[in-house]
């Protein structure tokens, strides 16, 4: 169940823009305060309490999801430290735990002085300081519109704000906006001395142009505060979070791996498709211009040998896994999973460096990053029990044997491949009968320059000292490998970009492992396997090589003319396989 918690206005309209992405995963009620009602602080907790223990009786097993707006982020949190017992999971957006320390505390006074009469422009006042009114009107905008397009709609958006504003003045009478100060205060009071006591897991989403209360300092304090918590920051977004463009509440959840259907995480069972919406923010905000200046050209190997554009050669039924090249710092992935989704209507889950999922790697912004949309979009934890369980429900999994030491390989290794010696994949996929799919894929040659790599920044003093810290916090994948393999030293390479290239993937001849037990029972049977397959890899990568040389529209010169004389959205051709 997921209960959301009111704003400062007690409508609890905060959540209005997310109600149908949320329903499809939640039970969603909400929390209304009626305009004179006059309950104070405890009370609305021991009214939302009940609720959540009556809840908690009757699923004893599922997590609750408290989501707290400003005052409701006090309201959650008061909650979760008297119930310490129950499985909550607190989404707090900037949380009002930091009234006190309000930019506007100088003007609360005014406000109670502000006569009867010219209380209906208080409204236009708040609305002002509390949200970013060209984001609220944007939303529901499609980015891909023209901007003679776009520009309407914000007009439209704009201009229907205004009856909303006036409105307020009644929905927020004097009387009611002076006793909502009064209880935030409260509230406020109420929940910091009580921090210590919540055992529940947090989520604080901060705002960068928050006007009414300090926002991003707070949640690194809630963060330092709390047992559990961890923090998503959008610093162009205002107080009014969740009323602005380009947030997806359901979209955070997943990608702070937030979402679980009982006490622990599982990152098979719990995965959420992506939605079309989500889809597309993938393809045009997050891996817009690697997909459009890569232009890749995909091909794949039919049962008799024959190469053919497009994935027609890759079975329509799992298990399948895909067995490639990692490029450098996993360029090819984004393409790759689009693909996919779009030509076979499969999600391909990734098994990814566990370091991904570890709070270290989130960095010190704490924005919402690449590491979370991997998530949203299937991304687990590379280990054998996820490969058995993702394998068992019949997935598409895709595997990079040379992990994070190909994609952050050295000057000079360009599709080189860094495998370990043991052959478990192959092992495990014959233990469900996988179809296993070789792949190869070129292009970081010709989509950008390496410019400093390990070896390079090693020399930097201060940068040598962040990498050896990360490196020493980072989580071992392969601890038993010996050789280049094992050597997975993370680092941000240093490239520069070049005029585009393509990008091309060969997927290989399915190689079918079904009815096979001799692999299981012989080692020397899985290791020919393992070598077939990685050879598979290796001749698909030099076919690739050779056969971009022949193809006349490999620079992005040339496609943006040939898409110019054309439609748009017409595919543009490649080589001839």
């Amino acid at each position: 169940m997921l209960r959301p918690t009111c704003g400062m206005d007690g409508t609890g309209l905060g959540l209005v823009l997310h109600h149908k992405a949320l329903g499809k995963a939640f039970e969603v009620r909400c929390l209304h305060i009626p305009v004179h009602d006059r309950t104070p602080f405890e009370g609305l907790v021991k009214l939302v309490e009940e609720t959540v223990r009556l809840e908690h009786a009757t699923s004893p097993n599922k997590p609750i999801y408290l989501v707290g707006d400003s005052f409701g982020g006090c309201l959650a949190l008061a909650i979760a430290s008297r119930n310490p017992t129950i499985d909550l999971v607190l989404i707090l957006s900037n949380p009002a735990t930091s009234f006190g320390r309000s930019q506007l505390q100088p003007l609360f006074p005014i406000l109670e002085a502000v006569p009867d009469g010219l209380h209906s422009a208080v409204p236009y006042l708040l609305s002002s300081i509390m949200g970013d009114p060209m984001k609220m009107a944007m939303v529901n905008i499609e980015s891909r519109l023209p901007p003679r397009q776009r520009f309407e709609q914000l007009s439209h958006g704009l201009t229907a704000l205004l009856p909303y504003l006036s409105d307020l003045a009644d929905i927020i009478p004097k009387d009611t906006l002076l006793w909502k100060l009064k209880l935030l205060k409260s509230a406020a009071a109420y929940a910091n001395s009580r921090l210590h006591a919540v055992k529940a897991e947090v989520l604080v989403l901060s705002s960068g142009k928050d006007n009414m209360l300090p926002s991003g300092d707070e949640a690194q304090r809630l963060k330092k505060s709390l047992q559990n918590c961890v923090v998503r920051h959008f610093k162009d977004n205002g107080h009014t979070l969740l009323l602005e463009d380009g947030i997806c509440l359901m979209t955070i959840i997943k990608g702070t791996t937030k979402y679980r259907r009982s006490r622990r995480r599982d990152f098979v069972s719990d995965f959420l498709p992506p939605s079309t919406a989500e889809l597309k923010y993938l393809c045009d905000q997050v891996i817009g211009f690697v997909r459009s200046a890569s232009g890749s050209a995909m091909f794949s190997t039919m049962e008799d040998g024959k190469i053919v554009e497009g994935l027609a050669g890759v079975p329509n039924e799992g298990p399948v896994l895909l067995v490639g090249y990692h490029m450098l710092m996993g360029l090819e992935l984004g393409p790759l999973v689009e693909r996919f989704l779009i030509e076979k209507n499969t999600m391909v889950r990734g098994l990814a460096h566990p370091t991904l999922f570890s709070r270290t790697f989130e960095g010190s912004s704490s924005e919402f990053f690449f590491g979370d949309w991997v998530k949203v979009f299937g991304g687990v934890p590379v280990t054998a029990s996820n490969l058995f369980k993702l394998l068992s429900t019949k997935s598409y999994v895709l595997l990079y044997p040379g992990g994070a030491r190909e994609a952050l390989h050295y000057k000079g290794e360009e599709y080189k491949l860094f495998w370990p010696d043991q052959q478990e994949f192959v092992r495990m996929a014959a233990r469900f009968g996988a179809t296993i799919v070789p792949f190869g894929v070129v292009g970081e040659d010709d989509i950008a320059e390496f410019v400093l790599d390990y070896n390079d920044l090693m020399k930097i003093p201060v940068v040598n000292d962040q990498i050896r810290d990360a490196n020493r916090n980072a989580i071992r994948v392969r601890d038993e490998s010996s050789g280049e393999v094992a050597s997975q030293r993370l680092f941000l390479p240093g490239i520069l970009p070049k005029i585009p290239g393509r990008f091309y993937y060969l997927f290989g001849k399915p190689i079918e492992t079904k009815g096979k037990e001799e692999i299981l029972k012989d080692k020397e049977v899985a290791k020919q396997l393992y070598l077939q397959v990685k050879s598979e890899v290796e001749s698909n990568i030099a076919f690739l090589l050779k056969k971009r040389e022949e193809d006349p529209y490999r620079s992005v010169i040339d496609r943006t003319l040939y898409k110019a004389m054309h439609a748009p959205s017409h595919e543009v051709p490649a080589f001839k396989p």
